[in-house]
């Protein structure tokens, strides 16, 4: 995997390294009900949400089954997180996951975080396919995997317990290929 300096940029969005100032956000994010409704964690706080946050450090391309983790910014504010994570070297797989401000949606910043960091996992990672895992009611995050090509790959049907209830679980996925034949 090739290395990359931070932060990525696209026309409205800068990507970067989350710094000890962002707790602040990474609290509104993670202590919002609204936030974490479809996410394996509860609302967070105290030592729980510094724990979690100091998680978030970049530190580049990790071991297989580590996350690395960006701050999402648009016109210098905070907005987000998208995170990236190798799943296997031997099949050539990332994951990637994304939290942002609900003031947000509805303006294509969330899509265009993600189609960024996707690209980066295929230029610069070099992998061979990108997931999403959702819960499957989660229906914006559907809509944006399938704006950006990915392909819904699985339902499973309450197949995890997540706060205290069952849930299903959608899987999108996209393949290198596919990627670059909608983006070259």
């Amino acid at each position: 995997m090739t290395e990359v300096e931070l932060p990525l940029r696209t026309p409205r969005l800068n990507l970067r390294a989350i710094v000890e100032s962002d707790f602040g956000m990474h609290q509104l994010l993670f202590s919002n009900p609204l936030v974490v409704r479809y996410l394996y964690d509860e609302v967070l706080e105290g030592a729980a949400l510094r724990t979690h946050f100091e998680k978030r450090f970049w530190q580049g391309p990790g071991s297989e089954g580590e996350w690395a983790n960006l701050a999402v910014e648009h016109d210098g504010r905070f907005i987000g997180e998208v995170g990236i994570c190798l799943l296997e070297r031997v099949t050539n797989t990332a994951e990637v996951g994304y939290v942002f401000l609900p003031e947000c949606s509805g303006h294509g910043l969330a899509s265009e975080a993600v189609q960024e960091v996707v690209s980066f996992c295929f230029e610069f990672w070099n992998v061979h396919r990108v997931i999403a895992r959702l819960d499957a009611r989660n229906d914006r995050s559907a809509r944006l995997c399938e704006r950006l090509g990915f392909r819904l790959e699985a339902h499973f049907i309450e197949n995890e317990f997540i706060k205290g209830e069952l849930t299903s679980e959608k899987v999108y996925a996209i393949l290198d290929r596919e990627w670059f034949a909608r983006t070259h």
